[in-house]
């Protein structure tokens, strides 16, 4: 387990709900070398006089060093808080989801909102459509399956897609591998709601056809 120590006077930003990291931030890193370098290994993060202040994701690749999963003590990062989280993301948004036009993309998990930092899925035409994911941050990557797991038991939805973002992935070290996760992919053009517009969208990718 990695040990992140913040600099003295560092952490009031955290303990009044910043949940980022910077690396001016941080006093040292402590740990076997493969979990430093490996974008979103889960870290204990302390003050500098050795008192527990959360648990987050680091990543020395990224310009924010390490974002926060718990300020609990007692709650470990693993797949059940994945799957918790995911879970409860899905149902605060479930009326809006019931309500929305089948052609509309409704956002289900907005990163850092729902205690997944980097994670946002949009969901497409319900049941019978598909889900877009962006995993936008280290340690949301490393925990990619049981997301996934958890939205497809959450939706019943079963085509689950990867979009990436070259942009904010290669800034996290990670690779640029858009694809489909579960089921199928979304075909390449579809009609998406606007406000009042049916715009055509490749959502794979979020680019907007000219009309």
């Amino acid at each position: 387990m990695l040990i992140i120590t913040i600099k003295q006077g560092k952490e009031k930003g955290l303990l009044s709900g910043d949940p980022w990291i910077y690396v001016s931030a941080i006093e040292k890193v402590d740990g076997k070398p493969q979990e430093r370098n490996k974008p979103g290994a889960t870290a204990i993060v302390q003050s500098s006089a050795h008192l527990f202040l959360a648990r987050a994701a680091y990543n020395a690749k990224s310009q924010i060093a390490a974002r926060v999963w718990t300020l609990r003590e007692d709650e470990p990062v693993d797949h059940a808080m994945i799957k918790r989280r995911v879970k409860a993301g899905v149902l605060r948004r479930a009326d809006a989801l019931r309500n929305a036009d089948p052609q509309a993309l409704v956002q289900l998990i907005d990163g850092e909102k729902d205690g997944l930092p980097g994670l946002l899925v949009h969901s497409y035409g319900g049941i019978q459509g598909y889900l877009v994911c962006q995993f936008n941050a280290g340690g949301v990557d490393l925990w990619k399956v049981p997301v996934v797991q958890a939205l497809l038991n959450a939706t019943g939805c079963r085509n689950v897609y990867e979009r990436c973002d070259p942009l904010l992935r290669k800034g996290e070290g990670l690779p640029v591998t858009p694809r489909a996760l579960a089921g199928d992919e979304p075909p390449q053009r579809l009609m998406v709601r606007e406000g009042s517009r049916l715009v055509p969208m490749d959502i794979r990718t979020g680019f907007s056809y000219p009309r």
